[in-house]
C-alpha cells in the first residue's frame, strides 16, 4: 500500500457511531447487511469516496451524504458486489429452454409477448447470456416477441452494461464458435457485443427493495434473481421475495442461486423440479 492509499484510510477513520450510520444508510437503501465485522472493507470505500470528493474528514462526508443524493448514489455504487462471467449456472439457462418458455408460451399464440427480467444484473453478462443462449438454444425464439430486462441498483454497472465491452475472464466459459458470433475482434484486450444484440436487452436502475421503484417494470413471466438475497437480513428477504411474486405474472417462474431457497423465505412461491435445475414459481 502506497503512502497516498495510508493516508486516505486514516482520515477516512471511522467511529463507532459513524460506521453505525453508514450501515444503517446502506441497509435502509439496499436491504445490504454491513457491520463491524466488516469495518476495512467499508473504511476503504469511504476513503475512496473521500478521495475523489478531496474531502479530509469523515464528519464533512457524512454531511455531503445527508445534503446530495448523487452522493448516496456513488456510496452504494461502491458497495455493491458485481463478480460476474457469462453462462455462469447454465444449467438454470438449459432449464429456461428446455422447460420453463415452453411452459409459458404452452397458452399463447405465436407472436406473444414474452418477457425476462435479470436482477441484478451487474455489468450485463447475465441478460446478454441468456439472449445468447436462447438464440442458439431455442428453436421458436423467433416465434415470440422475447423482451429482456436487465436491473441493477448500482449505475456504474448498468452504463458498463449497455457500452457491452467484457474481457477474458467474463467471456471465458463462452465457446469460440457464440464469441465470434455476438462479439466483435478484440480491442484494449476487450471483445464488445454485436449492435443487434445490445439492441436485444433493456436496462434500468432498480432497487429491489423498495416497492416504487420495482413497480416501475411491467410484469415479467421469468425472473432470474441469483445470489443477491443472501446478502439481506430476514427482513429484507421478505421485501424482496414480495416484490418478486408482484412483478411475475401467474405462472411465472423464478430462478435464484444454487444455494438459495425461495421455499425458506416465502411460502407462496412453489418448488419446480425439472431435469435441469429447481426453480420456483408463481401460482
Amino acid at each position: 500500500m502506497n503512502s497516498s492509499s495510508e493516508d486516505a484510510l486514516a482520515s477516512a477513520a471511522i467511529s463507532a457511531d459513524q460506521l453505525n450510520q453508514i450501515c444503517q444508510l446502506l441497509y435502509l437503501r439496499t436491504g445490504m447487511i454491513f457491520n463491524e465485522q466488516k469495518r476495512y472493507y467499508i473504511e476503504r470505500r469511504v476513503a475512496d469516496r473521500m478521495r475523489i470528493l478531496g474531502l479530509d474528514s469523515v464528519v464533512s462526508y457524512l454531511g455531503m451524504i445527508v445534503s446530495r443524493h448523487a452522493e448516496i448514489e456513488a456510496l452504494i455504487n461502491a458497495f455493491t458486489i458485481n463478480e460476474t462471467f457469462f453462462y455462469r449456472e447454465e444449467n438454470q439457462f438449459a432449464a429456461l429452454s428446455r422447460s420453463i418458455l415452453p411452459q409459458v408460451v404452452s397458452k399463447r399464440r405465436p407472436g406473444d409477448l414474452v418477457r425476462i427480467w435479470s436482477f441484478p444484473c451487474s455489468t450485463g453478462e447475465e441478460p446478454y447470456s441468456i439472449a445468447i443462449w436462447l438464440l442458439e438454444n431455442w428453436p421458436l425464439v423467433d416465434a415470440w416477441h422475447v423482451e429482456i430486462v436487465g436491473s441493477d441498483i448500482d449505475t456504474d454497472v448498468i452504463a458498463r452494461a449497455k457500452r457491452g465491452r467484457y474481457g477474458e475472464r467474463a467471456l471465458a466459459r463462452l465457446p469460440s464458435d457464440v464469441r465470434n458470433r455476438y462479439f466483435g475482434p478484440e480491442t484494449n484486450l476487450e471483445r464488445e457485443i454485436i449492435d443487434d444484440l445490445k439492441e436485444s436487452v433493456l436496462f434500468s436502475q432498480i432497487n429491489l427493495i423498495d416497492p416504487a421503484s420495482v413497480a416501475k417494470e411491467r410484469m415479467f413471466d421469468v425472473i432470474f434473481c441469483r445470489n443477491l438475497l443472501i446478502y439481506f437480513d430476514e427482513a429484507s428477504r421478505q421485501i424482496a421475495a414480495d416484490n418478486l411474486f408482484n412483478r411475475l405474472n401467474p405462472g411465472g417462474f423464478l430462478c435464484v442461486g444454487h444455494t438459495e431457497s425461495m421455499s425458506r423465505i416465502d411460502e407462496r412461491f412453489e418448488m419446480v423440479r425439472f431435469p435441469d435445475a429447481i426453480v420456483y414459481r408463481r401460482p
